[in-house]
């Protein structure tokens, strides 16, 4: 009964722009909640884990579990209470299903499942990565594809091009570390806590591009990235200082290593906006916070003519607002729907 009825009435909503999406997203270790309406949030919960596992220097995935289960009904209700509405407002749920940490995405998808049946609504399916780029619907609310973009965190690195809402081809991909890993690996060497990139970002400030650390994988013929090279040469310098009894500059370490990894993506950008030809680039993703990349990225974009555009800082991190804003694109196009089997993830293709 249940799939008839959610069928019916996702059908309704493919016509229609006024109805109110709950969304979740528990990929890895922010609990995240939220109330949409097309490309606009009315609220966003997020419970951030990050200072339970700074101390063990990366998120434990059973740790970060346990936590989901504790934080999602609260932060659901908050969501809903900060919005100014109930759950029989809601028309439909959203949730992140892959990919991510299994166990976390199971808390997630369960509660979701549990809601959509209890509510009688049609329940939705998002692709974490594809969430991600589609925060940039809420910052620019007349941004349509085609568009070009550049994937930036903890576990993807990626030139997309976005051909429509549900239609996405990867022209670049990383073939080794994602961009976020190697900020992660590189600030453990320099002794900053977890996360790193932010760490880094903030040293970097107080230094110079003195080290002329090699921007990795730079193929003119390919617009692929590798950030194992460029992480290998930070980790050996910072060695050979030791061994050597020197001193390292720190924030100069940070700035040289930052301006590399910065460096090959933008001239990868430079390369796929000349080969697509497409006029709006937009970046996603948590290294998208990243004030040298923002900085950089709009130097491309006044020399090349092209449209440039990045999300709030709240929106470059996980958060279940860009959920909601791919579940409201899919609904648009007839597709998303998920029935009551619908099992989490932990890998989906983006394409």
């Amino acid at each position: 009964m249940y799939e008839e009825i959610a069928e019916k009435k996702f059908k309704e909503l493919q016509n229609k722009d006024d109805y109110l999406i709950l969304a979740i997203e528990s990929s890895c270790d922010e609990t995240s909640a939220a109330v949409t309406r097309g490309r606009d949030v009315l609220s966003l919960v997020i419970a951030s884990q990050i200072e339970i596992h700074k101390r063990f220097g990366g998120v434990v995935p059973e740790i970060a579990s346990r936590n989901h289960v504790s934080a999602i009904r609260n932060t659901v209700d908050e969501a809903l209470k900060q919005a100014n509405v109930s759950l029989s407002d809601i028309s439909a749920v959203a949730v992140t299903y892959g990919a991510g940490l299994l166990g976390a995405l199971l808390v997630g998808v369960s509660y979701a499942k549990a809601l959509a049946y209890a509510m009688n609504v049609p329940l939705i399916k998002v692709n974490h990565v594809r969430g991600h780029i589609s925060a940039n619907y809420i910052a620019d609310k007349s941004l349509e594809p085609p568009y070009l973009c550049l994937l930036a965190s903890g576990g993807h690195t990626a030139i997309v091009e976005v051909v429509g809402y549900d239609d996405v081809k990867v022209i670049g991909t990383t073939q080794d570390d994602a961009v976020g890993e190697a900020f992660d690996k590189v600030a453990r060497v320099l002794g900053l806590p977890y996360p790193g990139g932010p760490e880094i970002e903030k040293l970097a400030k107080d230094g110079k591009p003195a080290i002329d650390f090699p921007k990795g994988f730079h193929n003119k013929n390919t617009l692929d990235f590798s950030y194992s090279g460029l992480k290998t040469s930070v980790i050996n310098y910072m060695h050979t200082a030791a061994q050597k009894g020197e001193e390292v500059n720190k924030a100069d370490v940070a700035c040289s290593f930052q301006k590399s990894a910065v460096g090959v993506m933008t001239e990868n950008v430079e390369k796929a906006l000349l080969k697509t030809g497409l006029k709006t680039v937009v970046i996603a993703g948590g290294v998208a916070s990243n004030k040298h990349l923002r900085e950089e990225m709009e130097k491309v974009g006044k020399k090349h003519g092209v449209n440039v555009i990045y999300p709030p800082l709240k929106l470059c991190t996980d958060n279940a607002a860009m959920i909601g804003a791919c579940a409201y694109n899919l609904i648009k196009e007839g597709k998303g729907r998920a029935s009551l089997d619908l099992d989490a993830s932990a890998s989906v293709s983006l394409e």
